[in-house]
């Protein structure tokens, strides 16, 4: 029996909850590095991978060899039951890849939600606190509490409160919407004398490059200045590197970009390739403050992810992946600059980035404020239907966002920018 978009569509409206959106109406069958066939045998180019997840592509060789091994050794144990070589391995790598001198130790887990949980347990049990600094157009998951510590409202927020107390949000620096990094600064300081002392405050936790909140690059003295702050006043600085990291930004970790060392920091997404992995890595001594059996979890370091993991540093390293990034950031942003250029573009407002983590801000008569979510939809309705996978983004709404994996070739990112490109000229 030959499967049909339209026949898994119903099955899929009948048996999963709408709350589950879905991009697309349209079914994977298989996919390899940046393409990836549908039921029908359509062919798309990925310009989203999976959110962030596949900067090593598609069903990397080295990495499904890795994963085939260990299903060949054994596939669970429970790390908290009896431990095994991979979790430990891992964590020793990561443990030197993260910014800093200080010592570090890494927890794994499955999300990225459950990486941000744990930090913020983590961050309460060394400090003694309670409160938590996050910022407006932040995300931070789907749970409770990382719902509590997201910066926009729908559709992640609206209708599930009340969230956990003693979260505080502050202002995201974002010079093309008018808010200034002194601007933010201030806000932040403001809010130390109305809402929350310092004294109180057991973490600020911030992305160095907004994922959901529109691709909006945190400027390296702004987390200068948010180390400071935190230095100052026994504050934890907890840099959430979930989407960023593993060499979407053109370095390892995007705060390198600012050269400051973390107390904290959650990953997932890229970290294993497509298996389901996150973790914390943080300074030894924070790392350390919980008890026993206080972290963990039963799937938390599988073994399967693990392995995959460790194949995807290799492949980082062996494939030159950093430099990549900056290379296919940097085809990504002449592209969407000539097309800013053509008078009947008018709807590109502002192309941004940092190395492969692009994105194009659409909008009315090039005006800042008057943000186009509508065409921003239709962009990546048709864009489908001509054979590209984008996302969309922002507070707004109206940011296309580019994740294309970072083996991608030039071809097929020409390719891709061709059919944004027509679709574009076709909707305005």
């Amino acid at each position: 029996m030959t499967l049909k978009n339209t026949d898994l569509q119903n099955r899929r409206e009948q048996a999963v909850p709408r709350g589950v959106a879905t991009l697309l109406p349209k079914f994977a069958a298989r996919a390899s590095n940046s393409e990836i066939w549908d039921v029908e045998g359509k062919r798309y180019i990925d310009f989203a991978s999976g959110i962030a997840v596949l900067n090593t592509g598609h069903n990397h060789p080295k990495i499904i060899e890795a994963v085939k091994a260990q299903i060949d050794r054994f596939s669970h144990t429970c790390f908290q039951v009896m431990p095994y070589d991979g979790y430990i391995e891992l964590a020793e790598k990561l443990n030197t890849l993260v910014p800093g001198d200080s010592p570090k130790q890494t927890l794994f887990l499955s999300t990225g939600a459950e990486a941000v949980e744990n930090a913020i347990k983590i961050a309460r049990v060394a400090t003694g606190r309670s409160g938590v600094i996050a910022f407006g157009g932040g995300f931070h998951g789907r749970t409770m509490l990382g719902m509590a510590l997201t910066g926009k409202v729908a559709p992640y927020k609206a209708g599930f409160g009340p969230f956990p107390a003693e979260i505080y949000h502050a202002p995201f620096p974002n010079a093309y919407l008018g808010i200034s990094e002194d601007a933010a600064l201030k806000a932040l300081d403001q809010l130390f004398k109305a809402d929350v002392e310092p004294s109180r405050v057991a973490a600020i936790i911030i992305e160095p490059v907004q994922g959901e909140g529109g691709f909006n690059v945190a400027p390296p003295t702004f987390l200068q200045a948010l180390r400071k702050i935190c230095n100052e006043h026994g504050i934890l600085l907890i840099v959430d590197e979930i989407q960023t990291g593993f060499a979407r930004t053109g370095k390892m970790f995007a705060t390198e970009y600012a050269g400051i060392e973390p107390d904290l920091m959650t990953l997932a997404k890229s970290l294993a390739g497509g298996f389901p992995l996150s973790a914390v890595t943080g300074k030894a001594a924070l790392m350390n403050a919980a008890q026993p059996g206080g972290l963990g979890g039963t799937y938390a370091g599988s073994p399967l992810a693990c392995a995959a993991a460790l194949a995807v540093l290799e492949v980082i390293q062996e494939d030159n992946l950093m430099a990549r990034a900056n290379e296919v950031g940097a085809l990504l942003r002449g592209r969407l600059q000539e097309m800013a250029e053509d008078n009947q573009l008018t709807c590109i407002g502002e192309v941004r980035g940092l190395g492969a983590m692009v994105a194009v801000e659409l909008v009315k008569d090039r005006e800042a404020q008057r943000p186009d979510a509508d065409l921003a939809r239709a962009v990546v309705r048709e864009a489908a239907e001509d054979g590209l996978i984008l996302l969309s983004c922002g507070t707004r709404g109206n940011v296309i966002r580019f994740l294309c994996p970072l083996t991608i070739s030039d071809k097929l990112l020409h390719e891709g920018m061709d059919i944004l490109h027509q679709v574009l000229k076709r909707l305005v």
